[in-house]
């Protein structure tokens, strides 16, 4: 049995204020409570798996490349931590431009994620700071998703999780 908590970007691993997108690595300021979180899922045999909409690219803000660039250096701050990301999926698309299925709230980044990691959707949560990220992660069929204030603290959430 593989578990999974699923963990929306902007606002809930990183710090948004002041930006309507984080595309630099500059800019990338992880929330108070990041490592902690993580490492408690972690540690409870959680796979971590990111999903996370970047419309900026479909808008023309910025690039595939500067998501990649901002992904590895987010990786890298993980791996001096300790924590292992088994995932990251991002939507590059923007409901304004083209439709797809993996934009949330739909669900398709965290369905893709869990047939090629077999995660068990039975024993998997979300964490999000917006209802798009609960809608999806309920469409997906995960076992709770929990919504907390964009830009505070996951551990919470996370000690919620592993009580269960």
């Amino acid at each position: 049995m593989k578990k999974a908590v699923f963990i929306d970007r902007d606002g809930v691993i990183n710090n948004d204020e002041g930006h309507y997108y984080i595309y630099k690595p500059e800019d990338f300021k992880i929330n108070e409570g990041i490592i902690e979180g993580l490492t408690l899922l972690q540690e409870h045999g959680f796979h971590i798996i990111v999903v996370t909409n970047q419309g900026g690219v479909a808008k023309g803000e910025y690039t595939e490349e500067d998501v990649k660039r901002v992904h590895d250096h987010f990786l890298d701050l993980m791996t001096i931590a300790g924590i292992n990301i088994t995932a990251i999926y991002y939507c590059p698309h923007h409901n304004k431009i083209s439709d797809c299925d993996c934009r949330k709230p739909k669900p398709g980044m965290i369905l893709k994620a869990l047939k090629e990691h077999q995660i068990d959707v039975e024993y998997s949560f979300l964490i999000g700071d917006s209802p798009r990220d609960i809608e999806a992660g309920e469409r997906a069929g995960l076992k709770q998703c929990f919504k907390i204030k964009a830009n505070h603290s996951i551990i919470p959430a996370c000690k919620n999780i592993i009580e269960q």
